[in-house]
């Protein structure tokens, strides 16, 4: 028997709101995440002002980008006067493809945990006071072309993780504390050596099989 246009309906209905579920659940967590980021920094000019959780969406907050489905796609908060830390829970935007919070006064580590953000093109982390390793799990970010730390007190090697970022296109870890050598296989081949200058203890290109990457770095 054929269905009736009243249980079409109804279906329809259902279906409609199930997808509104599903779009306000997506909203809500990654508001929750950016307001979890909001309430690590310290914010004198009110730049997260219009941050509020008691909003759907963080689409209508100043400073977030969403695509057409309500997702968050862009963090812009370069030169915003910032100062704290960055939280776990930013690996939670899935969609986000640039994450701009250079020349801040952000200290504390870089979360592993922002190798999850599949979508993202640029890591801009630069001019912050941020310490720590740069993680091996952001070379699990595929599509990123811009990773810029520098003039930070990041420690540690560069991770070789990185080698394997095709799209990679622009690095600069310069005015660091990183120690090792600078890879110099797939992306690495085009960046320029002075983006890693001013890390006393990096020893310079590494000539492959012959010396081990993390000389200098106990």
């Amino acid at each position: 028997m054929a269905p009736s246009l009243t249980s079409l309906s109804l279906f329809g209905i259902f279906l409609t709101l199930t997808l509104t579920l599903v779009h306000f659940a997506h909203a809500n967590s990654e508001g929750d995440a950016l307001y979890t980021l909001k309430r690590s920094l310290t914010d004198p000019d009110n730049v997260l002002q219009s941050w509020d959780p008691t909003l759907v969406s963080p689409c209508t907050w100043f400073h977030v980008t969403c695509n057409q489905d309500n997702r968050v796609t862009r963090v812009d908060l370069g030169n915003s006067n910032l100062s704290g830390h960055l939280v776990p829970e930013l690996g939670k935007l899935e969609h986000l493809q640039y994450l701009e919070l250079y020349k801040n006064n952000i200290q504390g580590t870089i979360p592993p945990e922002l190798g999850n953000l599949r979508s993202l093109v640029s890591l801009d982390l630069y001019n912050n006071n941020i310490s720590g390793t740069v993680p091996p799990s952001l070379g699990k970010l595929k599509n990123l072309v811009f990773l810029r730390l520098n003039d930070n007190r990041l420690t540690g090697p560069i991770p070789r993780e990185l080698i394997a970022i095709p799209s990679l296109k622009v690095v600069d870890v310069s005015n660091n504390d990183l120690c090792g050598t600078i890879p110099t296989s797939g992306p690495f081949e085009h960046i320029p050596l002075n983006n890693f200058e001013n890390n006393p203890r990096l020893e310079g290109p590494e000539l492959l099989g012959l010396v081990s990457y993390d000389t200098n770095c106990s």
